[in-house]
């Protein structure tokens, strides 16, 4: 079979026109060897700018600081056609503080791209200072993740979970299940997080390794305690009906976001979000049945003190290492700016007090109320015995 050239041009033709889309142009860019600086304000330093091809002509890089305050103005560098040279950028550091140094190109989009030339750079007291806030992370860190053993020893040594609210063991339970959703969604998913970064383009993930952990084990903890509550004693304790409502309205809450996230008028990010923010809520209102509890019995007797007590030295230590940071990187608006976060430290921190108070002040060494005994006067031969009975 004879194949004509008219013929093989329009096969060649028509293979164009197919697959033609399916090759795409590489665009040249540039980018930078890390993303993250820190400097101390007496001290200069720089970042890397590397290009992945030759520039394809002449082109302008443009600095843009987020502050303008925090570090000095980077002048802008003329890049020669061709160049695949390696650009030092100084920076000069002049306040404590964040600031985002993002770049911009004379050059259309589809021409060279720059958009992965972006350092954040926090400008530090000492890194002394530093170092110290991160000791002091990781002490507050140990405290609260062994916080919750002393609860657990205490209801197996007595053999009986006497003592311990159950509508804050309820809330408890399903506050860090929600807050391990969110940590975990937000640091595995990757769908999620680049809807993180649609909205937040320079930030980091907000949600460490370390933060998984804790709340993976905290609600660990929390379903061993629950178990407890099967095995021991309990003295007919059961979740109060204003507990369960609570509870049903959160649920509610998780369900009705979720339908509208499904419906497209929010995004699975903002789901996340409304878990932690239901956590947040938990945590204000969770301590208020243990409280109550502890004095409807004039007792603390099953409820460990030794959980106070590291729950107290944690959030002391948190609330320490954000005023350590705030000085350091003359960040004050972390604490002030953001009081949802300063205040439920402090908030558990005065209930933490309050139970102290419980324990050692006002009910200190006495039994349960539901043990103490009631006077009542007996007759017998010519003298008046005080005999007690069980109420």
């Amino acid at each position: 079979m004879r194949i004509r050239p008219r013929e093989v041009l329009l096969l060649t033709v028509c293979l164009a026109a197919l697959f033609g889309s399916a090759v795409s142009h590489v665009v040249p860019r540039a980018y930078t060897n890390g993303h993250d600086i820190r400097l101390e304000i007496s001290k200069n330093g720089s970042f890397q700018v590397f290009f992945d091809a030759p520039v394809p002509e002449e082109l302008t890089l443009t600095f843009h600081r987020s502050d303008e305050s925090v570090l000095g103005e980077l002048a802008p560098l003329q890049i020669a056609a061709n160049s695949t040279e390696t650009i030092t950028v100084g920076l000069e550091p002049r306040h404590r503080g964040h600031c985002t140094v993002t770049a911009n190109t004379s050059l259309p989009e589809d021409q060279f791209s720059a958009s992965d030339v972006y350092v954040r750079v926090n400008v530090l007291e000492t890194f002394g200072l530093d170092t110290f806030s991160s000791v002091v992370g990781w002490v507050y860190f140990a405290a609260w993740t062994v916080s919750f053993y002393p609860q657990i020893y205490t209801n197996y040594r007595r053999k009986s979970v006497v003592g311990l609210n159950f509508d804050f063991l309820a809330l408890n339970l399903v506050g860090f299940t929600f807050y391990s959703v969110f940590n975990c969604g937000l640091y595995f998913s990757v769908a999620i997080q680049d809807m993180y970064f649609a909205d937040h383009p320079y930030g980091l993930v907000p949600v460490a390794v370390n933060d998984v952990v804790f709340a993976l084990h905290a609600l660990f903890a929390c379903i061993v305690t629950v178990l407890q509550c099967f095995i021991y004693e309990r003295g007919g304790q059961t979740v109060s009906l204003a507990a369960r409502g609570l509870l049903v309205v959160f649920a509610l809450v998780i369900i009705i976001t979720a339908i509208v996230a499904g419906c497209g008028v929010v995004n699975w990010l903002w789901f996340l979000y409304v878990f932690s923010y239901v956590k947040l809520a938990i945590t204000i209102v969770k301590y208020v049945p243990q409280a109550y509890h502890n004095y409807q019995r004039r007792s603390t007797e099953g409820w460990a003190i030794g959980n106070v007590l590291l729950d107290f030295t944690g959030g002391s230590l948190s609330i320490l290492q954000m005023f350590i940071d705030a000085y350091n990187y003359n960040d004050w608006s972390s604490i002030f700016g953001n009081p949802t976060k300063f205040g439920l430290g402090l908030f558990s921190v005065l209930f933490d007090i309050l139970f102290m108070c419980q324990h050692y002040c006002l009910y200190r060494s006495r039994p349960d109320a539901s043990e103490l005994p009631t006077r009542s006067s007996i007759s017998g031969t010519g003298n008046t015995h005080e005999a007690y009975t069980k109420f």
